[in-house]
């Protein structure tokens, strides 16, 4: 690791973990997994406290809600050791596009590549 890469992570706390965190999880935390993006997930060694250090861009849409809900105490156990049922309908967790080229835009939208022309109205023309 540079110098350039110690300068970003002491002023920036969007793009992974800051000193500060990591001095944190050094002392106090014990890993507990790590999910398919490669964030890694955390506990205090009394359990009461749970965080996340992110793999890259620190984006919560980016966990996924097996580990969202581990990591605000609605269960005990984490997903790596008890996953969580799915059901046949539920579709696999994606993070948010929002303002990425891959945001929905519904149909006759001007973000999209070529819009549909619009039929749902007919124009007014005065008599």
């Amino acid at each position: 690791m540079g110098i350039l890469n110690t300068l970003l992570r002491a002023v920036t706390w969007w793009n992974g973990q800051t000193i500060g965190t990591q001095i944190y999880t050094w002392r106090k935390g014990e890993k507990v997994g790590e999910d398919d993006q490669g964030n890694t997930f955390y506990q205090s060694r009394d359990g009461k406290r749970r965080w996340v250090i992110y793999n890259g861009e620190a984006e919560a849409s980016r966990v996924s809600p097996d580990w969202h809900g581990w990591l605000h105490h609605t269960w005990n156990e984490p997903p790596n050791k008890r996953p969580v049922a799915r059901k046949e309908w539920e579709k696999p967790h994606q993070e948010n596009l929002t303002g990425t080229p891959l945001a929905y835009a519904p149909a006759g939208s001007l973000r999209r590549p070529e819009p549909a022309p619009r039929q749902d109205y007919e124009a007014w023309t005065p008599e």
